[in-house]
């Protein structure tokens, strides 16, 4: 009996731990390091397109892969991230109803972080992905 009640309690402090910690990776740039995570209280996962376009496209999956679009229409697997501290606390400027955070991505064959945009438009419930690239959300944030 007491080695069931042990066992439940170690499965309940895992199963609380593992749910509530935000991933949090640590990237070098330019010899500094950078911190990044997938979670940022909004959806960023999804397909960003060009406005009334289909192509070129960059899909964000929500554990940090996903595959970018040129121009050409190659397509190129990609890590990516928004810079967080260290604790995971997204980093981001406010702006009048929007917010932008800066994206961290990475193509798979290359140890190279590159850096762009990302921003939220609350009132459009737009996200924009490098400045061209654009997806609808719905904000489960609002009560």
């Amino acid at each position: 009996m007491k080695s069931l009640h042990v066992l439940l309690i170690t499965l309940f402090l895992v199963a609380t731990q593992s749910h509530s910690q935000v991933q949090v990776d640590q990237i070098a740039y330019n010899g500094r390091d950078h911190f990044i995570t997938t979670t940022i209280g909004y959806p960023a996962s999804g397909t960003y397109i060009p406005t009334g376009q289909k192509a070129p496209s960059t899909i964000l999956n929500p554990d940090g892969t996903g595959v970018i679009q040129a121009d050409d229409l190659t397509k190129t697997k990609i890590n990516w991230g928004i810079e967080c501290t260290d604790e995971g606390i997204p980093i981001f400027k406010e702006g009048f109803n929007s917010a932008t955070y800066t994206f961290w991505y990475r193509t798979n064959d290359s140890d190279k972080w590159n850096y762009s945009q990302f921003s939220i438009h609350f009132a459009k419930k737009k996200m924009f992905l490098m400045g061209e690239r654009v997806r609808d959300y719905v904000d489960y944030n609002v009560q």
